[in-house]
């Protein structure tokens, strides 16, 4: 049962291990930007996650993608860029008998320069609430021409002109509107009248109390508001009910656990604060589309596991 378990855990991806047979350019410490360029089957497909960015795009191939707690098709254009630590892994299905030469183009880059750099360039400022959003994984749309080009003249290029064709995707990048977070970790807007201290007790209190009772009255009380004024401010603030939003952090908590345990769902159901296994199902099918038991058996797909008959 301890081997089991242990192969939940992604595996954690590390310069060593990075192979240019594999795809990966020849490393360069003093480089800031890497790219990979691989086919499939490979053994690069696999759970695991890395301390760097990774933008990823599908040329060829179909398959299930796996970032975070999302499950998801892919296919040609597939554009997704993940954060430092974000588990993720894309499997190729209904591959040709040779398999396919190149599926995937990624990019990989290192957060801390990037930090430095906007603390003393004031410019790189507007690329940081993308690289929030991108600690979630977002997927990009309308995009996949334009990055493979892109994408070729960064592999090519060199020094400062790779820097700045890198700076251009970013541009790129924090431009579209047309975009989708993927793993469900609730996301706090920063609507009018933010007043972050306060928002940050309410998620605080909400992600150390969630498997107990959560009355709005209760909560409003915390922070000296009515009940009626506290779902207003709420709900401005994020675009969200406050039951809406409690619902949310327990269906992530849910998917952890499907995710990481072999706990029976009924189990799970009552760990992360819902009362009853028929309401639990059908929150659970309003945020991930699918049902507690579909998503476990998805999601140990991306491990080349089979389902447990736990349930």
């Amino acid at each position: 049962m301890k081997n089991r378990r242990q192969k939940f855990t992604p595996e954690f991806e590390h310069d060593l291990v990075r192979d240019p047979r594999l795809g990966y350019e020849p490393r360069d410490a003093s480089r800031f930007v890497h790219c990979v360029e691989h086919g499939s089957p490979t053994p690069l497909e696999r759970w695991h996650c890395h301390d760097e960015y990774e933008l990823q795009l599908i040329v060829a191939g179909q398959g299930r993608a796996f970032v975070g707690d999302y499950v998801g098709h892919f296919e040609p254009g597939h554009l997704v860029l993940t954060g430092p630590r974000l588990p993720h892994n894309w499997i190729s299905t209904d591959l040709p008998p040779n398999g396919l030469g190149v599926r995937s183009l990624v990019i990989q880059f290192r957060e801390e320069p990037l930090r430095e750099g906007m603390r003393a360039i004031r410019e790189l400022e507007e690329v940081g609430p993308l690289l929030e959003r991108a600690r979630h994984g977002v997927e990009f749309f309308g995009l996949s021409d334009s990055v493979r080009d892109r994408f070729h003249r960064i592999k090519r290029s060199h020094g400062l002109e790779r820097f700045a064709e890198f700076i251009g995707l970013l541009c790129q990048l924090r431009r579209c509107e047309d975009y989708r977070l993927l793993s469900s970790e609730p996301v706090i807007g920063t609507g009018a009248g933010h007043a972050p201290a306060t928002i940050s007790r309410v998620i605080e209190y909400v992600n150390e109390h969630y498997p107990e009772p959560m009355p709005v009255a209760q909560v409003a009380a915390r922070i000296n508001m009515s009940e009626s004024r506290f779902s207003r401010w709420f709900s401005k603030l994020t675009d969200s009910t406050f039951t809406a939003f409690v619902n949310r952090v327990r269906i992530h908590k849910a998917c952890e656990l499907l995710m990481h345990s072999e706990s029976q769902i009924s189990s799970i159901c009552y760990a992360v604060g819902f009362n009853n296994v028929a309401n639990f199902n059908r929150r659970f099918r309003d945020v991930k589309g699918i049902t507690p038991r579909e998503f476990r058996r998805q999601s140990l797909e991306r491990l080349g596991a089979a389902p447990s008959p736990m349930g």
